[in-house]
């Protein structure tokens, strides 16, 4: 893989207490230099237009602002200090830098992953939560559907990060041309996510939400790409699939409660790269959450890995009951014919 990377986004400093740490991004470098063929592109930043595509002007402005001020609390968890705009810009920029890249070819065949950070997928519109002050993959989903040099129609955003990605949803809610797929823990922060969020307007269906209850495992959630995620991406024949990559779903997140195995980043990037490849869509990844540092380092080691040629390990036994029960009102919700059993 080749990893967009920027020193300017360590410099976004929350707090010695706050687990979205610019240690995050040093423990995945430490990590990758154990690993061959890993290499790194520092990327523009992009500006207050390009967020703006995607957020209101006005609050886009007011982030800015804030953090030129000197920063503080803009909620109890999302806290910024006077270099943090200057790595919302870098962060997003290094989003739009992926997806450039994955459909130019730029990285030959190395997939291209941007590892910036403040992350981004609970920004919406007009507000920042929950660490996020700019939607990173939205802003660049809108730049891949604007730029005409593309060709880009559609636009596939799955996000496997433990907490439902309510930003991105807001944003291309009542739109056709982006379908938005979260799987995520049910319950959990933000509190939103339901099977019966599908969209609205013209983007009714166009949302694909599947809240796993506590204690789904690796086959429970392979069991949703393969049914019905793979499904409802295939019929929608997208030309882009970003993967908004959060990694705080792993058993020893200390955040969750969703017990992947590290072994399941190997296999969800497996999967997710088949059905890119199954409709000739190019591939980005974009960092999300993940705050327990070593299995966050490790995760993401391991998905460069599968890139790099190592055959993911297919976990034992069948799906849980109560994972399988969550994925059948999922299809049933969206008229998804798929037998579990």
């Amino acid at each position: 893989m080749q990893f967009g990377y920027s020193e300017i986004c360590l410099a976004h400093d929350p707090g010695p207490r706050h687990p979205e740490s610019p240690d995050r991004l040093r423990a995945i470098r430490e990590r990758l230099a154990t690993k061959h063929g890993v290499e790194y592109v520092d990327a523009d930043p992009v500006g207050v237009a390009e967020i703006a595509t995607v957020h209101d002007r006005a609050y886009v402005d007011s982030v800015e602002e804030f953090c030129v001020d000197g920063g503080g609390n803009w909620d109890p968890d999302t806290i910024a200090v006077e270099e943090t705009w200057d790595a919302v810009c870098q962060s997003a920029g290094l989003a739009c830098w992926a997806v450039e890249a994955a459909l130019e070819g730029a990285t030959g065949r190395k997939t291209p992953f941007s590892i910036g950070r403040p992350p981004g997928h609970h920004a919406v519109p007009e507000d920042a939560m929950g660490f996020c002050f700019a939607n990173n993959v939205a802003v660049a989903a809108q730049q891949a559907l604007d730029d005409d040099a593309y060709d880009v129609d559609r636009v596939a955003i799955v996000d496997w990060d433990v907490h439902h990605g309510n930003g991105t949803q807001d944003i291309f809610y009542d739109r056709d041309d982006v379908f938005f797929v979260s799987i995520h823990e049910q319950g959990l922060y933000p509190g939103t996510g339901s099977v019966d969020e599908t969209g609205e307007g013209e983007g009714g269906g166009t949302t694909l939400n599947i809240p796993m209850p506590a204690g789904s495992d690796d086959a429970a959630y392979l069991a949703a790409i393969e049914g019905p995620i793979s499904t409802a991406l295939e019929a929608y024949d997208f030309d882009l699939l970003i993967i908004s990559a959060g990694f705080d779903a792993h058993r020893h997140d200390p955040i969750s409660r969703i017990r992947l195995s590290t072994e399941a980043y190997a296999l969800m990037t497996d999967r997710l790269r088949t059905l890119a490849d199954d409709v000739d869509a190019a591939l980005a990844f974009v960092l999300e959450g993940g705050y327990g540092l070593d299995v966050l380092a490790d995760s993401v080691a391991l998905v460069h890995e599968t890139f790099d040629g190592r055959e993911p390990i297919e976990p034992d036994g069948d799906l849980e009951s109560r994972a399988e029960s969550a994925l059948e009102d999922v299809c049933e919700e969206h008229e998804l014919d798929i037998d579990f059993a």
